[in-house]
Formats: C-alpha cells, structure tokens, sequence
C-alpha cells in the first residue's frame, strides 16, 4: 500500500482551506484518510500553517510520499530537515545533541526571517495607505479648485455688473449736455 502526505480540501467555495492528511494513494483526495497532520490556510497574508511535525518526521520516516505542494509546506515548516538529520542520526553520522542543535539555530533563523518578512509586509501597507491618502488629498485640492473657480467669476461678474450699474447711475445724474457733445465730434 503506497501512502502519501497530501491535501484534503474543505471550506467553501472561494474560501478554501486544506488538511494536510496521511492517506492511501488510491483513496480520493477529499476522502478516506489514515491520520490528519495539520491544516493549510492559504487565504491568509501570509498563508497560516498548523502542523504537528513530529508525526510529519514519523510518516516521512516510515516511507510515506508527499506530494509536491505538501512536499513545499513540510520544508518550509522544517520537517524535511529534521527527517534528514535523524536520518544522520540514525545511521551513526551524528549525534542526536548535534542534529537538535542543527535544528534550533535554523529554527531561530527562520523566526528571524519571518519577522523581518513581517515588518516589511506591515510598512508596506503603511506606505500604500499613505500613498492613497496624499492622492485623495490631491484630488480634493483639485476639486476645491475647480469649484472655486466656478464660484469665482461669478462673484466677478457680479461685481463688475455693480460697477457698471454705478457708471450709469453716475451718467444719469450728470446733466446732459448736447453742444459740448457735438462741439468734439465736428
């Protein structure tokens, strides 16, 4: 009986998350299973994983085949690194002090890494929330502009008509005289 470390699909539709299950080859994938492992959540930034890892050492240990994709998962969580320095170990190659040893300092390593992956990933979002807010702002300036524009020569014209509305009260009230009128224009 060939088994294999694989994924099990469950959630909705659009909301995936996957169990990462020890089954038989021949079984179908949503269906019959031997143990389950660990969950899957590739919906979240970033992609949440939930694995017992010594019973993923035990199975890999044992024989049992991931696919590619548990394959990724397990090396990413170390499991393919503690299953091969108890292989060294097993065969005499090193100590069990070393191989745990080995696998603190690349723990320690990785949690780093995360962190650093962390903090850029929330400065990133701060610098694309900044982003967006100076170009809102920038498109409210513009618009303020163009209403007051619009505004502006409104109250202009309005003024102007005023003036103009003086000029000719001023015209009307000034006695009207033809001769000097007609004196310049001969």
């Amino acid at each position: 009986m060939a088994v294999k470390i694989r994924l099990a699909r469950r959630g909705r539709k659009k909301k995936a998350i996957y169990d990462i299950v020890v089954a038989d080859a021949r079984a179908p994938r949503d269906g019959r299973f031997i143990e389950k492992l660990g969950i899957y959540n590739p919906g979240t930034n970033p992609a949440s994983i939930v694995l017992e890892s010594d019973k993923a050492v035990d199975w890999l240990l044992k024989g049992a085949q991931p696919t590619d994709t548990a394959r990724s998962i397990l090396q990413h969580e170390g499991v393919l690194l503690r299953k091969h320095l108890q292989v060294g170990v097993l065969k005499g190659a090193i100590s069990q002090e070393v191989a745990d040893s080995r696998f603190e300092e690349w723990k320690g390593s990785k949690t780093d890494r995360k962190a650093t992956a962390a903090d850029s990933l929330a400065q990133q979002k701060e610098a694309d929330k900044k982003a967006k807010l100076d170009a809102e702002r920038k498109v409210n300036e513009a618009r303020a502009e163009a209403i007051a524009k619009k505004n502006a020569p409104v109250v202009e014209e309005a003024a102007t008509e005023e003036v103009a509305d003086e000029a000719a009260d001023a015209t009307a009230d000034a006695p009207e005289t033809d001769a000097p009128a007609e004196e310049s224009a001969e």
